[in-house]
């Protein structure tokens, strides 16, 4: 009986490595870009690559990381790290229930921390409830991939040509553009929260006073703003997805 339970927790784990290396391969690359933006803005390479290991957030890195760098204050990031970040908690509940009995309380914690919007898509997507061995592996290849991609972009950066840097440094922007890209063309809603919250943005940075602001809070207020905006006067239309 033990052999077998043993076995069972092996395979939930090789699986779970399997499903994992897709996600590896896609946050190697983006996090490569993070690491050479950290070193090329006075972080060493170990300070990036703890950043990485410590905070599996993409977005939430690069917005903490401009606060940083623009020396702001520790409110700031904290606000910041909380609307960002707050998707997330929403992801634990309903992953939650696609987690099996097996899995206690301080295993559901830990993992909880570890989601990823690719982590939380792969593992709610199976018709069976996923176990720790599985988590383990989705979540460790998850890991392994943003932390040494960070590693790689922070130790290289400073010998690769400056052009191949620089083109390198855009990409995880690219990753950003291609998150909403998509859902903006299907959905003329979520395409004009995006513009507002861009013109937002851009008064933040050209708009004599207000340009004042720090970007942690332009961040923070152009992200509320919008979202008040689809919230009030672009509602979902919950009769039409009913029928």
């Amino acid at each position: 009986m033990g052999n077998v339970r043993r076995n069972t927790a092996l395979m939930q784990l090789l699986y779970g490595i399997k499903d994992g290396i897709p996600i590896a391969l896609g946050y190697l690359s983006v996090s490569f870009s993070f690491g050479i933006i950290a070193v090329e803005g006075g972080l060493t390479w170990y300070q990036a690559t703890m950043i990485s290991m410590f905070n599996t957030t993409s977005a939430g890195q690069v917005a903490g990381l401009s606060i940083m760098l623009m020396h702001g204050s520790l409110i700031e990031m904290a606000v910041t790290q909380f609307v960002i970040n707050l998707r997330y908690s929403l992801m634990a509940i309903s992953l939650s229930q696609n987690v099996n009995r097996g899995v206690k309380t301080f295993y559901r914690l830990f993992f909880g921390a570890m989601i990823t919007d690719e982590v939380f898509a792969v593992a709610v997507s199976k018709v069976y409830k996923v176990g720790r061995g599985y988590l383990l592996g989705l979540q460790g290849m998850a890991f392994l991939g943003w932390s040494l991609g960070t590693l790689l972009g922070a130790v290289l950066g400073g010998i690769l040509p400056e052009s191949v840097t620089s083109a390198l440094g855009l990409a995880i922007y690219g990753m950003f553009i291609a998150i909403f890209v998509p859902k903006s063309r299907a959905d003329r809603r979520v395409a004009i929260v995006v513009l507002i919250a861009v013109i937002i943005s851009c008064a933040f940075t050209y708009v004599p006073f207000i340009n004042k602001v720090s970007s942690g809070f332009a961040v923070i207020i152009s992200a509320i703003l919008a979202s008040l905006f689809g919230t009030f006067f672009l509602p979902a239309n919950e009769k039409k997805e009913a029928a």
